[in-house]
């Protein structure tokens, strides 16, 4: 089912073949993202993802979308902390088309002057809509206290200063410097064979520059005697709910213990059933939704608990948070709470890979982030084993020693330390 290739010049080529869809998903995959921008560069990776759509030598912008969406199929691509993916998914048959739209732009963007001016707006817009949802505001007041100082904790579309002053040059500098061959993979998902995309999509990127992998600023957890204390921040708005968003610091993809966090997250907050759903929502009716949620990286991680509700609630819902974080943290779960949601993480992940796009996303991710095509089965072993002594060790070790920050945006009175008193740390 799966095959990985490496060409002469270092480029990367992984398929994952599923001979019964009826589509296929193509993704180019550059190992570099926001992480790897300096301060002053703030938001240039994103800034790029947004210029390779509009024209090359061969294309308009218009052409771009209008041959992909003319054969049934779409085209997108997203900017995350450590790498930027272009995909495009259409039928099957339209593998050659597909992949040229593709190659075409990660190679040969042309970025001319004016585009980069009017794009410059439209990023300055969407980073007003951003600042404009409470929920985006508290998830990057939470990654700045979390990572303080340091690439993770900017924010990934970059700031309306930073943006203003990105030069073209410095654009063209990042992407000439980081798009190369070492750097990419191309993966390939759906009804097609392996060597159908090395004949057909390979050559149009053989010729690409080996090039050098991206480096970054590895995050480095500060001493015990010099690691600040956890940090209550409100940031104070006229709307009708208030945000709340508390951070715990997790591990990096290649700690052993981040399977026991991801199943221990499940019992948490990620599923319907789950201790806080069950505890704010169904019980007490405190909000509509609330969430936990884990962010892997490289060297490091994160757990979320998010939730909007009155502010009338926060020192009730903060309190019920910690209950639910105490008990995880002071007893075993039950083997049968163990049992079902190692279940579910393995079916939920066995029902996403039925997606030619996620099996797409599983291949790309797996390679920039392991080195190679890790095999489902391997994961779904790594949850399988799992044990509630497990997860009672890495609540202690995320939730009760990694919490690092609480913030609340909307019509909150409070302050930070009223937020940190009645979640009990101070």
């Amino acid at each position: 089912m799966y095959h990985l290739t490496t060409l002469p010049n270092g480029l990367r080529v992984a398929t994952a073949e599923m001979p019964h869809m009826a589509s296929v998903c193509v993704g180019l995959w550059a190992a570099v993202g926001g992480r790897h921008e300096s301060a002053r560069l703030n938001g240039v990776a994103h800034f790029l993802e947004h210029l390779l759509f509009k024209g090359t030598k061969r294309r308009t912008a218009r052409r771009i979308s209008g041959e992909i969406e003319s054969l049934g199929g779409y085209l997108d691509a997203f900017t995350a902390e450590d790498h930027t993916c272009y995909f495009a998914k259409a039928e099957a048959g339209k593998l050659a088309q597909v992949g040229d739209v593709l190659s075409d732009i990660y190679q040969h963007s042309r970025l001319p002057a004016a585009e980069v001016e009017r794009e410059r707006g439209v990023i300055r817009e969407e980073i007003l809509m951003y600042q404009d949802q409470p929920a985006q505001v508290a998830e990057e007041l939470l990654a700045a206290a979390v990572w303080p100082k340091h690439p993770l904790g900017r924010p990934l579309a970059g700031t309306l200063d930073s943006v203003s002053s990105l030069r073209r040059d410095e654009l063209l500098h990042f992407w000439h410097d980081a798009y190369h061959a070492r750097s990419t993979v191309l993966a390939v998902a759906g009804r097609v064979t392996h060597g159908e995309v090395l004949a057909r999509l390979a050559p149009a990127l053989s010729g690409m520059p080996t090039g050098r992998v991206p480096r970054f600023t590895r995050w480095q957890v500060p001493p015990r005697t010099q690691l600040t204390r956890p940090q209550g921040i409100v940031n104070h708005r006229e709307v009708e709910q208030v945000q709340l968003v508390l951070g715990f610091r997790a591990v990096g993809r290649r700690d052993p213990l981040r399977f026991a966090i991801r199943v221990l997250n499940a019992v948490l907050g990620e599923k319907a059933d789950s201790r806080l759903f069950q505890s704010l929502r169904e019980r007490r009716g405190l909000c509509y939704s609330v969430q936990s949620e884990m962010s892997i990286l490289e060297e490091t991680g994160l757990l979320t608990i998010s939730l909007g509700l009155d502010a009338k609630h926060l020192r009730s819902a903060l309190g019920l948070i910690r209950r639910e974080i105490d008990r995880l943290c002071d007893q075993p779960v039950s083997a049968r709470a163990a049992r079902e949601a190692k279940d579910y993480l393995i079916g939920q992940h066995r029902l996403g890979l039925e997606s030619t796009t996620n099996q797409m996303m599983w291949l790309g991710e797996s390679i920039l982030g392991h080195g190679r095509i890790v095999p489902p089965a391997e994961a779904e072993a790594s949850f399988a084993a799992i044990t509630p002594a497990d997860m009672q060790a890495a609540a202690r070790i995320c939730l009760r020693d990694g919490f690092r920050a609480v913030v609340a945006v909307g019509p909150v009175e409070a302050t930070g330390d009223d937020l940190l008193r009645w979640f009990g740390t101070r």
